[in-house]
């Protein structure tokens, strides 16, 4: 019986097997795009469905010694369908639509945030948009710009950076290409199927241009001239992938057991602090001065003297985010932050008896975790005494010298630019999300904190 190629459309006849490799089979099957009828999820090949031959570049086959016949490399994954991307070519029609589309942007962008966000943090929907005036030579540069059309080698993209690693890591934060294809592979085949599609841009270029926002904090006009798209494509873009992504890593269960804390905590560590269960801290980022008052008072930050929102956020003992609360306005307390957080929840059952929360001096929440039998951790308090003793000064260097972990983390995590940059309004709505998204991406690297520390 002949078999047939399996992807969508494709009626060949022969081809090759999927590889055995469960890593590169799941590359083959998200980039084919097959969905299952019954499951609605990705689809899994059998023991003798194939991929036929025109799916395939040249350049993923190798000459073997019998000369004309070529095999298929170790590693090559399909890339030639009927649904790759077409060319960038707009209609009249189209262009009439593109300039509709820019005259209201400011609406569709809103409109999509009232559909995506939902239970956002409090302060978020006391903090009015104040949009500025755009200025309409630039405008009209960006409308010229878009409508020519680029050969393929001079288009903007992630596949442009193949072999520059510097240039990968310096946009999105990832190592090189591959760990960056790593990640986009990890998101599954429902990037292709995003409310808002664009079918100038592939989703990886989509992604790409996401982290290149956040990772830089690039304006949107200079994004649109990269890429080659307007300007509020870009907006529709960013506030679709953030939400994504967003969704999918919340998936991701990144707080450990004890189990797990215990085998991979530092050497040093275990000898001092070995009930250590995670190390808590606070950061802010900066806003925008909202134009509503109430929102004025419930972000302003006496700490950092403007307006902020406030997260906390917890890692393991060996430099790994375990935990990231919901963002706050900057007047909202430490206290208050793990008062309302899951962290104190009985039904959560995050800690169990005899776990210890290092923390800083400020964060005084020993009596919301002393029913469950967890210690908190934190310096001396001098509590009228002019200085401390001998015994106390010791013991406070060494706990400074194991919470300064979480504060690289969150120095590590403020590489992502938009976390330094205040936030306009329009994207004040997804601060919580911007957060959590960043911090969760500072994960996909090497522990910063060595097994003897």
């Amino acid at each position: 019986m002949p078999r047939y190629c399996c992807v969508p459309g494709c009626n060949n006849s022969g081809g090759h097997l999927f590889p055995t490799e469960s890593s590169l089979s799941l590359k083959w099957r998200v980039a084919i795009r097959r969905i299952d009828p019954n499951t609605k999820k990705l689809w899994s090949p059998g023991k003798h469905d194939t991929v036929c031959s025109s799916h395939f570049t040249a350049e993923d086959y190798r000459e073997t010694l019998q000369g004309e016949r070529k095999r298929l490399k170790r590693n090559a994954v399909p890339s030639v369908f009927s649904f790759s991307i077409k060319p960038d070519f707009e209609s009249p029609r189209q262009k009439r639509q593109q300039r509709k589309e820019e005259r209201t942007q400011r609406s569709e962008a809103e409109a999509i945030l009232s559909m995506t966000v939902q239970h956002e943090i409090e302060v978020s929907s006391q903090v009015e948009a104040n949009q500025e005036a755009e200025n309409e030579s630039v405008c009209n540069f960006v409308d010229a710009h878009c409508q020519c059309n680029l050969s393929e080698s001079d288009k903007f993209g992630v596949e442009k950076f193949q072999t520059h690693p510097s240039a990968i890591h310096y946009y999105t934060g990832f190592e090189d290409f591959e760990h960056f294809m790593f990640f986009f592979h990890c998101l599954g085949p429902a990037s292709y199927d995003l409310n808002f599609k664009c079918k100038v841009l592939t989703p990886e270029d989509q992604l790409f241009l996401t982290l290149m926002k956040l990772r830089q904090a690039k304006e949107d006009i200079e994004l649109s001239i990269l890429f080659n798209i307007s300007e509020s494509t870009v907006s529709k873009i960013v506030i679709t992938w953030i939400n994504f992504l967003y969704h999918q890593l919340k998936e991701l269960d990144i707080w450990p057991s004890r189990e797990i804390i215990d085998e991979h905590m530092p050497d040093d560590f275990a000898r001092k602090y070995p009930a250590t269960r995670v190390i808590l801290d606070a950061t802010e980022i900066p806003i925008a001065k909202p134009s509503n008052v109430d929102a004025q008072s419930m972000t302003w930050s006496t700490y950092k003297h403007k307006n902020t929102l406030k997260t906390m956020v917890g890692c393991s003992p060996r430099g790994v985010i375990t935990y990231v609360s919901e963002s706050y306005g900057g007047s909202a307390s430490d206290r208050q932050i793990i008062e309302d957080s899951d962290l104190v929840d009985q039904n959560s059952k995050m800690f169990v008896s005899g776990d210890s929360i290092m923390a800083d001096r400020g964060i005084m929440v020993q009596d919301l975790f002393a029913p469950r039998d967890v210690h908190v951790n934190t310096p001396t308090m001098l509590k009228g005494k002019s200085q401390l003793d001998a015994t106390e000064v010791v013991r406070d260097r060494r706990i400074a010298s194991k919470r300064i972990h979480v504060e690289r983390l969150i120095g590590l995590c403020k590489k992502f630019k938009i976390l330094c940059t205040p936030l306009l309004p329009s994207k004040v709505l997804l601060g919580s999300r911007i957060v959590f998204v960043c911090f969760s991406i500072t994960n996909f690297r090497k522990c910063i904190v060595d097994q003897t520390a």
